[in-house]
This record gives structure tokens, sequence and C-alpha cells, in this order.
């Protein structure tokens, strides 16, 4: 876009000369006017916005200083060049106090007017490039302090990190001391399966809008999404009764309950991720609490939790066994998960354990390509049968000899590398570039942990993930650099660097040089 410019002389011939033989357009100008006094060009400012003024400084009625003082109040941010007689030299001293862009002597030689005014298109081109910079960070910070809250909830140990993406002054604005809190819906594995797959990406959508708005309106102001089915918040000023009120407002606007987890105070923003692993804990205590409200991790005793952590990890290596037809392994992991059970004395928990089992179980069969009810021959509701067994030892039985079919199923038809899970997560991956992608929010998303997903992820692939997302990044950051449109700042952000330096390294690590160097190679 070219920059306007007003040309102000009182000598005709001179005005003349100026407009008509200075190939204006090729250097980046657009002569908006060529006038002879400073009354006119004043009138052509009340019009347009003027990037340049070009003034002859002694003039009738209105000298050219005189000009150049009323234009800077009319338009702070224009930009002055002088052309005055070598008589006038005198005017220099008070031509440079309003901070002239350029000062040209009559008679005029035109290579160094060319240069004084290529000169300052430079500068408007470094500054419109520095403006625009800075309001392309401005519309970035929500995101920036987005993410700069989410690693300290998730990445403790990487404080590095977030000094560096916000410079190390920035601070989460809190009133201490603050808990974390994780929301999510129940049972949508099977309470969606009557709606089409728009209509369930409907249903998350809403679930996501009404949580915002009611942490809104309670004043809660950090709220953010972990994977698809999670939402997250600080909560400075802890109730109980009005949390309640909250969740209950979200869930009747939905055809499915939500259960929530509370973390335990902490006092500074180095401890979020403590009582961000008691939030997610306490949700996941749901299994044994049951579902549908909010769960407090400091109700739960010490013994359940390192129970339900040694839960998670028996049934990723449960699940493991099946899907590698390992038998003695799937029947020794099944009797160490089942000895567990021999501590409760509540038939209902013995239920929601096995029926947890189940859940797992076909969430894990789903990526897969496969249907645990149609497996088993049975339907959802059919699952009432463990009710009716009258012993531990007969539920444990009856999930084993369906294990045993299951995996046998799996081995008839052994995955290939190329495997439905793998294909899932790499459209998800490259979908979503611009966003957060840690292994922990695909495994959420996909519905494993993420220790179990990292080492599926490298049987397959052959890569880590981490690795994985970096490559498709870097690919990614070198086809949007073939395109001169987009600023260097803006490739980096929509391939989810929100912090410069450290893409530019992390490209020149994947290719050898900066994006600059590269975009000028290409």
């Amino acid at each position: 876009m070219a920059y306007k410019i007003v040309i102000v002389d009182d000598e005709i011939l001179d005005l003349q000369a100026l407009n008509v033989f200075i190939p204006w357009k090729d250097i980046g100008f657009e002569v908006v006017g060529a006038v002879n006094s400073g009354s006119l060009a004043l009138e052509l400012m009340n019009e347009h916005t003027i990037d340049l003024l070009l003034t002859d400084i002694h003039m009738p009625m209105m000298t050219g200083l005189e000009l150049a003082r009323k234009a800077i109040d009319k338009q702070s941010g224009i930009r002055i060049m002088f052309i005055s007689g070598h008589q006038e030299f005198n005017y220099v001293k008070a031509a440079l106090s309003l901070q002239a862009s350029s000062y040209v002597l009559k008679p005029i030689d035109d290579r160094e007017l060319m240069n004084s005014l290529i000169s300052i298109r430079n500068e408007m081109d470094k500054e419109k490039e520095r403006c625009e910079a800075e309001e392309a960070y401005r519309q970035l910070i929500p995101r920036i302090q987005k993410e700069f809250w989410q690693v300290l909830l998730e990445q403790p140990s990487n404080s590095n990190y977030t000094d560096t993406l916000l410079g190390g002054n920035e601070q989460l604005q809190l009133t201490w001391p603050v808990r974390v809190a994780v929301i999510e819906p129940d049972d949508l594995t099977w309470k969606l399966n009557q709606y089409s797959e728009q209509e369930r990406k409907k249903l998350i959508t809403h679930f996501r809008e009404f949580s915002y708005t009611a942490c809104s309106d309670r004043k809660i102001n950090y709220v953010s999404k972990v994977g698809d089915q999670r939402i997250v918040m600080l909560i400075e000023s802890f109730c109980a009764e009005e949390l309640q009120l909250m969740k209950d407002s979200i869930q009747q606007k939905l055809p499915f309950t939500i259960t929530g987890g509370i973390g335990e105070a902490v006092y500074s923003q180095e401890m979020l991720y403590v009582t961000y692993d008691q939030a997610i804990a306490a949700l996941e205590h749901k299994m044994f609490a049951g579902k549908g409200k909010w769960i407090n991790y400091s109700d739960i005793p010490d013994a359940v939790i390192k129970h339900a952590e040694h839960l998670d990890i028996q049934m990723d290596t449960l699940l493991e066994s099946v899907q590698n037809y390992e038998l003695v392994k799937l029947h020794d992991e099944l009797a160490i998960l089942f000895q567990m059970t021999t501590q409760w004395s509540s038939r209902f928990n013995v239920y929601n354990f096995v029926l947890h089992i189940v859940m797992k179980l076909h969430v894990f069969l789903h990526q897969q390509n496969e249907d645990l009810f149609k497996i088993l021959d049975m339907e959802l509701k059919d699952l009432d049968v463990l009710l009716r067994f009258e012993t531990i030892n007969d539920i444990h039985s009856w999930l084993r000899r369906n294990l045993y079919e299951i995996s046998e199923l799996l081995n008839q038809k052994r995955l290939n590398k190329n495997s439905r899970l793998i294909r899932d997560i790499n459209d998800y991956v490259r979908e979503n570039l611009n966003d957060s992608l840690t292994l922990r929010q695909i495994a959420d998303r996909f519905t494993f942990s993420p220790n179990y997903l990292g080492m599926i992820f490298k049987e397959q692939t052959g890569k880590h993930y981490s690795e994985y997302v970096i490559e498709l990044r870097m690919e990614k950051a070198a086809e949007l650099l073939k395109d001169p449109t987009i600023k260097v700042y803006e490739v980096a952000d929509q391939v989810g660097y929100r912090y410069l330096p450290y893409f530019s390294r992390q490209f020149k690590k994947s290719f050898g040089m900066t994006p600059n160097e590269y975009r000028k190679q290409v």
C-alpha cells in the first residue's frame, strides 16, 4: 500500500515539477494533493490521513514551519520533509526542533530528493512492521497467558520455559490460596451413541460453552479446556455450595451428568501443578465415589488414592496383555486387579470397579475399530448381569473368560503399523498444530494413560510422540514460509509456537538455517 503525501510550495513551477517529474508510485507514495498554500494543505488533511508532508519553508500567509506545527497537531504521526532556499538555512534549527524527517535545499538535486524520500519510506516501512508486530502480539497475549498457566499446571519442572515465554515478568494475578478444579461429562462413550457424529460434537461444544459462561458469571477468570472433554479452572474463593450450583447450572442443560474434582489449596503459582494433579486424581476417583458430584481430594483416604494410582497402572498392563495375546499375563494381571476388591465391604464399590474395567475395555477396543458389545453379543443394558453374580469369584471368572475371547479375536485381526489409532492421532495433530498438543492431552482425548499411549506410538511409528509433533510442525512451517505474505511470527503462531526465538531455534535445528534464511533460499 502506497503512503499518502501532500506537496506544498508557493512557487507554481517548483510545485508542478515536484508533482510531475518525481516517480512517486515507483518509490511507494501516492500524491493526495499538490497545493500552493498551507491553508489548502490543512483542508486536504481534514479529508485524508497523510503519512508525509513535503513543504517549502518560506511561504506567504503561513510558513512551512507554521504549517508543520498545525499538521502535527492534526495528525501526530505525520512525517515532515522541508524544502528551503540557501538564504533560509537558518530555518534548519527550527525544522530540527519539529523532528523533521529530512531537509532539502533549493535548487533541488533530484537524486538527493529521491534518496531522502526512499529513506523516509524505509523508515515508515519499519515503523509499520513494528506496529503490526505489536498488534499481533497484543492479540496473542490471551493465548500466551493461557499457555503460560497451563505450563505451570502440567510442567512444574520447566520453570525456565515459563520465564522465557513471557520475559520472566509475568505472574498470575490471583488471590491466594488457590485450588484447581476439573470437570468432565460422564459416560460419553455410551450416552452419546444415540446421536450422530455432528450432534455429539455439538453437545461437547455446548458443554464447554456452558462451562465458560458459568465460570464467567462467578468471576472465575482462569478457565481452559484440557483435551476435548475436560475443563480446568482456578478457584480463588472456595465455596462448596457455590461450586455445586455452578455444576448444576451446566448439567441441567445437557443430556449427561458432570463430575468434578477439586485439589487442595496452594499458596504460590509454583505449586499449582500439585493441586492440578490432585484435582485429576479426585476426578478419576469417581469410579468409587460415584458420578454427578464434586469430589474433594482432601476427602479421599490416602490408601484409596494409592489404590487408584495402582489401578491405572494395572489397567494399562492388562490392556497391553489383551492386545498382545499374552494369556498367562492377562490371567495374572486380572488376578492382581481383583485382589484389590478383597479390601472393600461394599458390593456397590465392586460393581463400579468392574464396570470401570468394562468401559475402559470398550474405549480401548473402539480405538481399534472393534465393538465390545458386538464381540460379547450383548447390549449395554445387559451389563446388569454383573449385579446378578453372587460372589466376586463369579464376576472374576466371567470377565476373564470374555477377555480371553477378546484377546483371541484381536490376535486374529492383528493391527498393522498404520492402525486406526495412529491415523486418528495423526489427523487430529495435523488439524490442531497451532494448539497445545502435549502427550497428556492427546492421551486424555483418546482415553489412554500418557505412558501407555507413548509406548504404543513409539511401537507403531518408530518415533517418540514429541519428535513426531515437532516434525509435523516444522514441515508445516516450511510450507507456510514459502508464502511471502505470511510474517514469520504468524507462521510460528500457526504451528503452535507463541515465543518466536524458540520457534527460530527449533526451525534451525531441523533445517540447518533460520526461518528468514530458509525463506530467502526458497
